[in-house]
């Protein structure tokens, strides 16, 4: 799979593919219906398949503080598309030139710039300055333009909706089993181990810190999860949030996974974190001996709950 940054970057080979656009954060199980026919299309015209995206997403641009939370960062997307085989994911920075857009300016990035041969787009999509593009505009540049334009109808699971918001709604009541069954894979967060102020160390719990690059999570507590990306799968318990015993509470969320009978330094290694099940919610302790503590109960809870599955 080939990213391209921008339209300065495309070039002749990356024209005349089939394309679908949007956030596809998560990549659940609605997207990958999405991609499968888009795959499909693009090997009936021997053209590649391409998706278009943007970054930031568009609600992160207009409120970043209060935008849903990600269910992906940018790089797990990507090698969520990859897993799908998509041949190119075209991905737009979003910004003050981005969203002055118009939908008729839009329309002719795709059809003289891309080139589109066929599109897909979600039943709710919207596009160009204040959102004034949709379906209709698009099926018209298509029939002027000789590509065709599918609506692609929403996907259900047992009569829920598949969608990001609905993952996100399952993920915080820790239904992690529903969430993987929309989602098509377990819920994950990878990440690069990063330095922290080592207090785990000090407590006797060392812990790998994995920033989440983001100002909300998706999740927040303290979670029984699996690891990967060292020699071998592992388990462990795992805090995400702002730890509001030893940090201002305006701080970003961080993921402090402490890994069952492991004690390599494993600093700049990319870790993939599964969670399993949620065991509690986060809580301010009155202090380190408590939060100590509870740190202790945390872990004897979460072994017994490995053992028991």
């Amino acid at each position: 799979m080939e990213i391209i940054r921008g339209l300065i970057n495309l070039r002749e080979e990356h024209r005349g593919s089939v394309v679908t656009i949007g956030n596809f954060d998560g990549v659940h199980m609605g997207h990958q219906a999405i991609l499968k026919q888009v795959k499909e299309k693009a090997a009936e015209l021997c053209v590649p398949s391409m998706l278009i995206c943007f970054e930031p997403q568009p609600l992160e641009y207009f409120d970043e503080f209060n935008a849903p939370a990600r269910l992906t960062r940018f790089r797990e997307k990507v090698e969520l598309l990859d897993e799908n085989a998509i041949d190119l994911v075209l991905c737009f920075k979003f910004d003050e030139k981005t969203r002055s857009m118009t939908s008729h300016q839009f329309v002719e990035m795709l059809t003289s710039k891309i080139e589109v041969r066929a599109l897909f787009v979600g039943d709710d999509f919207k596009f160009g300055h204040d959102r004034s593009g949709d379906f209709e505009l698009l099926n018209a540049a298509g029939q002027q333009h000789g590509f065709s334009v599918t609506n692609l109808y929403t996907l259900s699971y047992e009569h829920i909706r598949v969608s990001s918001s609905h993952i996100r709604e399952c993920l915080e009541r820790g239904e992690f089993e529903l969430a993987e069954k929309m989602l098509g894979h377990p819920y994950t967060i990878t990440g690069k181990v990063v330095y922290g102020r080592q207090l785990g160390r000090t407590l006797g719990v060392p812990t790998a810190n994995l920033q989440l690059h983001r100002y909300r999570a998706p999740i927040d507590g303290v979670y029984a999860v699996e690891i990967r990306g060292l020699d071998k799968p592992l388990i462990g318990v795992a805090n995400v949030g702002v730890r509001p015993t030893i940090d201002e509470e305006t701080a970003k969320p961080i993921l402090e996974v402490h890994i069952f009978n492991f004690e390599r330094e494993i600093y700049g290694k990319y870790l993939k974190v599964i969670f399993r099940r949620k065991m509690r919610d986060e809580k301010k302790f009155e202090g380190i001996e408590e939060l100590k503590t509870a740190i202790f109960a945390d872990i004897a809870s979460t072994k017994n709950y490995f053992r028991e599955r």
